[in-house]
């Protein structure tokens, strides 16, 4: 038997209690402080700059057309669901706009026309295009960041924000 083995031998049934009781306090206590200042929550809009992405006269229905937003290091993907859709825009409410970027590890995710989601190629998550970037199955814990979109008169589409934080930044700002 190790000396250390030894020692906890000797530590009695109300010592081990009160040792216990004391850590499960820090563990406790940890987790009720506040977050920093500067955290940002989750599930927060993400306010960058508005951005010109397309116009609707160069999307076709179904067939993603690749954009950077919100910056040129962030790929993205503009979509015509060909039907009204969850927080879709334009005349038909079918325009929506994702990162393609996985929020598990960022590998870049690839579009599957026939069942509308995407899918990871690292870990194999899939998220569905037709309900907000809504996980469907894998690793990430959370849904896929959707562009939050505008449609100006003369069918220009601007993205002026994102629902989650897209994958490797540390933070809402750029």
């Amino acid at each position: 038997m190790s000396k250390r083995c030894n020692r906890l031998v000797g530590v009695g049934r109300r010592q081990f209690l009160q040792g216990g009781a004391v850590a499960a306090a820090g563990a406790a206590a940890s987790t009720v402080m506040p977050a920093p200042a500067n955290a940002t929550p989750a599930n927060a809009q993400v306010d960058y700059p508005s951005n010109r992405l397309g116009n609707i006269a160069d999307l076709a229905v179904n067939e993603p057309m690749d954009i950077s937003y919100p910056d040129a290091g962030s790929p993205g993907v503009l979509l015509k669901m060909g039907q009204p859709v969850e927080d879709g825009v334009g005349p038909d409410g079918d325009i929506v706009a994702y990162s393609v970027l996985c929020p598990h590890w960022g590998w870049q995710l690839n579009y599957d026309a026939g069942d509308r989601s995407f899918n990871c190629p690292g870990h194999y998550s899939r998220f569905d295009a037709e309900v907000g970037g809504q996980q469907i199955w894998g690793h990430a814990t959370q849904n896929l960041p959707q562009f939050t979109l505008r449609v100006a008169d003369n069918g220009d589409i601007f993205a002026e924000g994102c629902s989650d934080l897209i994958f490797g930044r540390p933070s809402n700002v750029i």
